[in-house]
């Protein structure tokens, strides 16, 4: 007879937590949070190292400014000013480095330059 009582409640416990993961993964996608990039080791050490934004500006004007502007103010390519207010980190190192949004190529620059690269986009 417990057996028959424990089934319910057991199957009342994994739908609420189905209900929670669910609830976060939405909540997740809303903020702009992927989490299979997030568990990406780049990724991952990009969001562990402090970057320079001087350093992030160099990295800037040699591989994005031909389309965002010297400024950062928009030219071919959208302006990137108050662009952390709109992307997470996240979403931003996987825009860079993905290719995946056409014209803007496919950039892969070393766990410190992109610390850098966001350093300088985040003062913008």
């Amino acid at each position: 007879m417990d057996n028959q009582l424990a089934q319910p409640k057991v199957l009342a416990q994994r739908l609420i937590w189905v209900a929670v993961a669910l609830a976060l993964l939405v909540i997740g996608i809303a903020l702009g949070i992927h989490f299979s990039r997030v568990s990406d080791p780049y990724v991952l050490k990009v969001l562990s190292l402090t970057g320079d934004r001087d350093r992030g500006h160099a990295i800037f004007q040699i591989n994005c400014a031909g389309c965002h502007g010297l400024q950062a103010d928009g030219n071919v390519g959208p302006s990137l000013h108050h662009v952390p207010k709109r992307k997470s980190k996240v979403r931003l190192i996987e825009q860079v480095i993905s290719g995946k949004t056409p014209p803007m190529p496919k950039f892969q620059p070393s766990t410190q330059e992109m610390a850098d690269l966001l350093s300088y986009l985040e003062q913008l």
